[in-house]
């Protein structure tokens, strides 16, 4: 390139776009610790209390909000441990009550607590791509809604998630699952066909839902009473098991690492699963200590899946 165009050589990448980047032999952290004492500056929280969780489990948030939720999306780039918190206040922001404003302060409490967080992409990790998704049936208080939440990942390194209402009200655990599984097999296709484009090759992608009524409907096409209202477009993904794209595989609730994007959690749960995420500390960490946790984690799982 440097024989067709002017170019500087600036070392290692160090930033870019407002993440921070820090490089070693063992692998990549990514994070926004600089955005993240700036916000807390910029909204007066940076003398409030730190909180060691985004949000309270018994959180209980009223129709109507508004504040800092820009700044927050932007940060959930390099911080999925916000996401739930951040989208679920985010619904509120036409007019937002006492309640809402709360929560927002919560999460920059949390945010005081744990300003280093980044993501860690480790150079040895493979390149076994698998999804997770999971569902909080019923979870809105007032339209009686669900949230789905799903996350992909590239050996032990998370690539992808999201934290989303669901647009219809579901009458089953069973339903909210499917649905939340259907999106799931999407971004996984997705993915699929744009790392094609690298020479990778993917069949029978694992898909981990905590779902065994889920996984039956994908696989069993025969319709009864207490399925045959779902829309015909998530059946897609019968389609794409049937095919072979995709295999549906059942993952005990404790290892459902979606689990964190569809509700608040105790602060032991929310902190390993995080972990398992590799949402790490990015100063001071030992490489060999980060790389021997998040590995062992998933080496009985993939034994399992390969």
């Amino acid at each position: 390139m440097s024989r067709e165009f002017e170019m500087s050589l600036m070392g290692e990448l160090q930033f870019f776009l407002g993440l921070q980047i820090k490089q070693g032999p063992e692998g990549t952290f990514v994070h926004q610790a600089k955005y993240t004492r700036d916000i807390l500056k910029k909204f007066e929280m940076g003398d409030s209390k730190p909180m060691t969780t985004p949000m309270n489990t018994n959180t209980a948030l009223d129709k109507e909000f508004r504040g800092m939720i820009g700044s927050l999306l932007y940060l959930t780039a390099t911080r999925p441990d916000i996401q739930f918190a951040v989208c679920l206040c985010a619904r509120y922001q036409a007019s937002p009550r006492t309640s809402h404003r709360q929560a927002v302060k919560r999460i920059f409490r949390y945010l005081k607590f744990t300003p280093e967080l980044g993501l860690w992409y480790s150079s040895g990790s493979s390149l076994f791509l698998r999804g997770f998704s999971d569902a909080d049936h019923a979870g809105c208080r007032i339209d009686r809604k669900s949230t789905s939440g799903t996350c992909q990942l590239l050996g032990t390194s998370l690539v992808s998630w999201s934290s989303r209402k669901q647009a219809s009200v579901s009458l089953s655990t069973t339903e909210v699952e499917y649905i939340a599984a259907a999106s799931c097999c999407s971004q996984l296709l997705w993915m699929k066909a744009t790392l094609s484009g690298f020479g990778l090759r993917f069949e029978k992608i694992p898909l981990l839902v905590d779902s065994t009524s889920a996984i039956s409907v994908a696989k069993n096409p025969v319709l009864h009473s207490r399925t045959k209202h779902i829309d015909v477009r998530f059946h897609f993904l019968r389609d794409h098991y049937e095919k072979g794209d995709i295999d549906l595989v059942h993952v005990v609730y404790e290892n459902q690492l979606a689990d964190i994007f569809t509700k608040p959690l105790e602060f032991g749960a929310f902190v390993r699963l995080r972990g398992e995420l590799g949402v790490l500390q990015v100063e001071g960490v030992d490489n060999a200590l980060i790389k021997g946790e998040i590995e062992s984690q998933w080496t009985g799982l993939i034994a399992l899946l390969v």
